[in-house]
């Protein structure tokens, strides 16, 4: 197997330098799926490369996106929320999302096949993942992990252009429940093609092995490992 390259990748965003990681096997010589990985609220981290490194391992380029600017690395979780607060539900979430993605498509390390783009996301990351899903961006996929599945974006009807994937935890507190229904009837009336699987016994952040607050954000590695198969089986018929 090809040995993963991790190299900073750098672009803006309305007049803000963002700092992301693009991620993938050493000496791809033909166009290959991309994702854009939106992380969780810590944002760009060794883990968050980690989890790019292990979808880069089966044929894929990925780009970590920054949602926050270069620099601005929280240290802890009150710094993360203050940082997510200031992008979620703004312009700027969605702004630098379709930034990530052009980052993705246009670096010069690692080609990338245009007709074979997703995104993905974990926790504050999956609520990115769809919004650049709802925005009408030209990706084949979305999928967000123990993601808020909410939205306050005036979007077209039929802006949705691939699948959609939420993957979510049965007991996440995080996650209010009624969003659960209203999303399935936002992507229903929008006549989307999405799948919403809810895993007994998970609640937040199920994938994330740093996560330790029982009954609040906690790994879950059999299902952490069911929700990366569902999102690799949704990219082999997507792709």
């Amino acid at each position: 197997m090809n040995s993963i390259v991790t190299s900073p990748v750098t672009y803006s965003s309305n007049g803000v330098t963002l700092a992301g990681s693009l991620v993938y096997q050493d000496g791809i010589n033909h166009p290959r799926p991309g994702v854009v990985m939106a992380p969780n609220w810590m944002g760009v981290t060794a883990l968050a490369e980690d989890v790019a490194a292990k979808i880069a391992a089966q044929g894929f380029v990925v780009v970590v996106a920054d949602l926050y600017g270069e620099g601005q690395r929280p240290t802890n979780g009150e710094e993360a929320g203050s940082m997510m607060m200031a992008v979620k539900d703004t312009p700027a979430e969605v702004a630098r999302m379709q930034a990530a993605l052009a980052a993705l498509q246009h670096q010069p390390l690692a080609p990338v096949a245009a007709d074979k783009l997703a995104a993905i996301g974990f926790c504050f990351g999956g609520h990115c993942a769809l919004e650049l899903a709802r925005s009408g961006a030209d990706i084949k996929a979305a999928v967000s992990f123990h993601g808020t599945l909410d939205t306050k974006g005036d979007y077209a009807i039929d802006g949705i252009k691939g699948s959609v994937l939420v993957l979510d935890g049965a007991a996440d507190p995080l996650v209010p429940r009624e969003q659960l229904s209203e999303f399935a009837r936002e992507m229903s009336a929008k006549q989307v093609d999405w799948q919403l699987v809810s895993y007994a016994g998970a609640v937040h952040s199920f994938t994330d092995p740093s996560a330790s607050n029982p009954g609040v954000a906690q790994y879950h590695p059999q299902v952490a490992e069911r929700a990366f198969k569902r999102m690799f089986a949704l990219f082999a018929e997507t792709f």
